[in-house]
C-alpha cells in the first residue's frame, strides 16, 4: 500500500519529459504540460466533484515536500475542509495583513496629516515631522508598526533623554500618539510601549518638568527703568516695538504683528485677535500713558504698526538685535542675575516678578495681563472675567516704573 502511494521517484521526476500526468499515489500528480514545465498537482474529490490543487513546481518543490503538502491536504480532507477552500482564505489573510503593514514613519505622516488642521500653525506640524526624522525613523522608521516595542522605543530616547530632556519628553509623547493612532487605526495590537505611567518610568530616569524647563533669560525689573531710559535714546522702530512689547508685558510675536486697527487709541484699547494670540482667544490690552507715546511717535504707514522698510512685520531678529547692539555700544552689561544675554521674551518674567515682588495685586491679575490660563481648572471657573479694570491699573503703575526716568525721544 506504501509503495502505492509513492510510485515516483526523484530521478523518474527529474528525466520525465513527456507531457502527461504521472500519479505518485495519494492524489499527487506529476503535470508534465506541452512546453515541458513540471509542477505538481494534488488531485481530490469532495461531495462527487474533482478538484485539483497546484502544489509549485518541481524545480522549487521536490519530491519528498510535495508528498508532504499532499499529506496535509488529504488531513484537511479527512476534516472535512476543502484544501483549496483553505488555501485561497491563507492567500487572503496574507494579503490582507501586507495591506494593512504601515511602517512607523506612514503612521507618522498618516498621523500628522489627520491632526494638523486642528494645531494652530505649520510650525507645530514642522516641529512633529523635524523631532521624529531626527530621532525616530532612524531606529525604527522603516520598521512595520506592529513590530516597535518598548527595547526599540527605549533605544531610540536613551541617548537625549538626559542631554536633551525636553525634546525626549516631548518626543516620547509623540510616539506614543502614533503608536495609540496606529493601534486603533488596526496596524498593530497591545499595550503601547512608549506610554510613560507605569513602563518607561520603570527604565528611564524621571526628569522633573522644573529641571528641563529653561527659562528665557530676563532682566531684573530693579534695571527696568534704566534700561527704558537707555533703549528711549536709541533711534528706530525695532526700538519702539521693544519699548512697546516692555510696557504691555505681550510676546514678541504680538507686537510684531500689531495693526492699527486693532487699536482703540480713544479708549485705550489694544485687542489683538485670537489667531495672533498663543492660547488662541482674544486678548484686550490696556493701554498705559507710555504705550500710547509710543504708538504716537510711530507714523501710520500702511496697518502694520511696527513695520519694517518694506511695509512687512519686523522679525523676531530685529528686536533681538536692539538688544544685541546696547550691550555692545552700552557699558551697563544688559544681562540677567547669572549674566546671560537677557531676551525680548525675558521682559515679561521681569514685569512678573515686578508685580508679584512691589504690588498688592492678586496673581490672577498679574497672569491676566500676561494672557496666561490660570493652572487650576476650579479657579479659571471662578476667574471667567478679564480683570480688565484692575489689569488697566497695574499696567499703569507699570510705566510709571518704567517712566522714572524723564522720556526723551530724538
Amino acid at each position: 500500500m506504501g509503495r502505492q502511494q509513492q510510485r515516483l521517484t526523484a530521478i523518474q521526476v527529474r528525466k520525465f519529459t513527456k507531457p502527461g500526468l504521472y500519479g505518485d499515489g495519494g492524489g499527487l500528480t506529476l503535470q508534465i504540460t506541452l512546453g515541458g514545465v513540471k509542477s505538481w498537482l494534488f488531485r481530490y474529490m469532495i461531495s462527487g466533484k474533482a478538484h485539483g490543487m497546484g502544489l509549485g513546481p518541481t524545480h522549487t518543490v521536490s519530491l519528498a515536500e510535495a508528498r508532504q503538502k499532499a499529506l496535509a491536504a488529504r488531513k484537511l480532507i479527512l476534516e472535512g475542509i476543502n484544501p483549496l477552500a483553505a488555501k485561497k482564505q491563507d492567500q487572503f489573510a496574507t494579503a490582507l495583513a501586507n495591506a494593512r503593514m504601515m511602517t512607523f514613519d506612514q503612521c507618522a505622516e498618516a498621523y500628522v496629516s489627520a491632526h494638523k488642521a486642528g494645531w494652530k500653525n505649520a510650525k507645530h506640524a514642522d516641529q512633529w515631522a523635524n523631532t521624529l526624522s531626527t530621532y525616530a525613523s532612524p531606529v525604527f522608521g522603516q520598521l512595520p508598526v506592529a513590530e516597535i516595542d518598548t527595547s526599540l522605543v527605549v533605544k531610540c530616547l536613551a541617548p537625549i533623554w538626559q542631554t536633551k530632556t525636553e525634546t525626549a519628553s516631548r518626543l516620547r509623547g509623540r510616539i506614543e500618539s502614533i503608536l495609540g493612532w496606529a493601534t486603533t487605526s488596526g496596524y498593530r495590537t497591545g499595550e503601547n510601549p512608549a506610554r510613560w505611567k507605569g513602563h518607561l518610568d520603570n527604565l528611564l530616569a524621571t526628569i522633573s518638568k522644573t529641571s528641563r524647563t529653561k527659562h528665557h533669560p530676563s532682566l531684573p525689573w530693579p534695571r527696568m527703568s534704566e534700561f527704558i531710559s537707555a533703549l528711549r535714546a536709541r533711534d528706530g522702530v525695532s526700538a519702539r516695538a521693544v519699548e512697546f512689547a516692555i510696557l504691555t508685558a505681550c510676546r514678541s510675536g504680538e507686537v510684531r504683528g500689531a495693526r492699527w486697527s486693532e487699536f482703540d487709541i480713544d479708549k485705550k484699547i489694544w485687542t489683538i485677535p485670537a489667531e495672533r494670540m498663543k492660547a488662541g482667544r482674544e486678548h484686550e490690552v490696556p493701554l498705559s500713558h507710555s504705550a500710547l507715546a509710543v504708538l504716537k511717535s510711530i507714523p501710520e504707514n500702511g496697518d502694520i504698526v511696527f513695520a519694517g522698510t518694506k511695509g512687512q512685520p519686523l522679525s523676531d531678529m530685529s528686536l533681538t538685535a536692539v538688544i544685541r547692539r546696547m550691550n555692545g555700544d552700552d557699558q551697563a552689561n544688559w544681562g540677567d542675575a547669572n549674566g546671560d544675554r537677557i531676551t525680548i521674551h525675558g521682559f515679561r518674567s521681569s514685569f512678573r516678578m515686578w508685580a508679584a515682588e512691589t504690588t498688592d495685586y492678586p496673581r490672577e491679575v498679574a497672569e491676566h495681563a500676561l494672557a496666561h490660563q490660570l493652572p487650576d481648572a476650579v479657579e479659571r471657573a471662578y476667574q471667567r472675567g478679564s480683570q480688565f479694570a484692575k489689569r488697566a491699573a497695574l499696567m499703569a503703575e507699570w510705566a510709571t516704573y518704567c517712566d522714572k526716568v524723564k522720556i526723551t525721544r530724538r
